[in-house]
This record gives C-alpha cells, sequence and structure tokens, in this order.
C-alpha cells in the first residue's frame, strides 16, 4: 500500500520543486494554484522528482491553459507505453481564472512561469505565477536590497 506524502514543516504537503531564478529574473505580479493532467506513470516521475521546469512557459489556447516545456523523464518501472517527456500539459482551472489570465497576458512583457510544482492531498498542483520580465537594472537593484537588508542584519546581531 502506499505512503501519502508527509507533510513539511509548515503543515503543508511537500514540495516537489521551486523555480528560484523565476524569482529573480521576473516580477511576480500574481500566482494561482492549478492543477496539472499527467497520464500514465508521469505522476510517479514527479513524485520522484524526476522532471526539469527551467525553460517552461504557460499558454492560453483556445479558452484552455497549457504547460509547454516541462520535461517529465519516463518512468522506470513502467511499461512499453511511456509518453513523450516534452510534450504539453493541460493546466486545470476554472474558466473565469483563464479568462482573467488571458485579459492580463494580453497585456506586454507579461507571461505565465511556473514557480512550484507540489502535492497537495496526493494530487500535483503548480503554483503558476505571473511574471513581468525584469531588466538589468532591476535586477542589480534587487540585488543591493538584498546585500544592504544582510548588512544590517548582521550589525545588529555584532552590536548585541
Amino acid at each position: 500500500m502506499a505512503k501519502k506524502s508527509p507533510p513539511d514543516k509548515t503543515g503543508q504537503n511537500r514540495s516537489l520543486a521551486e523555480n528560484r531564478k523565476a524569482r529573480h529574473l521576473y516580477t511576480i505580479l500574481d500566482h494561482l494554484e492549478v492543477g496539472i493532467e499527467l497520464k500514465g506513470a508521469e505522476v510517479k516521475s514527479m513524485r520522484g522528482a524526476q522532471f526539469s521546469f527551467s525553460d517552461a512557459y504557460g499558454r492560453i489556447e483556445k479558452d484552455e491553459l497549457f504547460l509547454v516545456g516541462l520535461h517529465i523523464n519516463p518512468y522506470a518501472f513502467s511499461t512499453l507505453f511511456n509518453l513523450d517527456p516534452n510534450r504539453r500539459r493541460r493546466l486545470l482551472a476554472h474558466r473565469g481564472e483563464i479568462r482573467r489570465l488571458r485579459r492580463k497576458v494580453d497585456e506586454k512583457g507579461i507571461t505565465l512561469i511556473p514557480l512550484r510544482f507540489y502535492l497537495k492531498n496526493g494530487l500535483v498542483k503548480l503554483d503558476l505565477g505571473l511574471c513581468l520580465g525584469k531588466t538589468q537594472g532591476d535586477k542589480r537593484d534587487a540585488l543591493k536590497q538584498k546585500d544592504d537588508q544582510r548588512r544590517m542584519e548582521r550589525e545588529l546581531r555584532d552590536s548585541r
């Protein structure tokens, strides 16, 4: 009998992977929890963290939401019926949420980026971010603020 994934320290279900690079490259305007339609042994590969989504992005086509660029390695113990590891996968969201996302994505420079994959009640979920690309100057400003914050915390800690 399969075990449920243990909750992490915050009481939420287990995180499978996080896109930390997206937080550096994009300004995250909004995010949405969506399900992902997986077939066959793809769920087992996802549970084993055998996937890559560094180049993945969301796309809206004909009032449906898809994830393009997600690579899921074939499950090692599956049968001969393996699917294409790079196929686009449908994301599960309410029709009103998809319409709202479409209006925002139609604006210039706004993209749908996967931020985090996690298990929730045994199902694979995706935190999809509505992101605006940062310029080189914005990235430098963010790094400078981070360094300033670290320096102030260090000075406060050392002064005690």
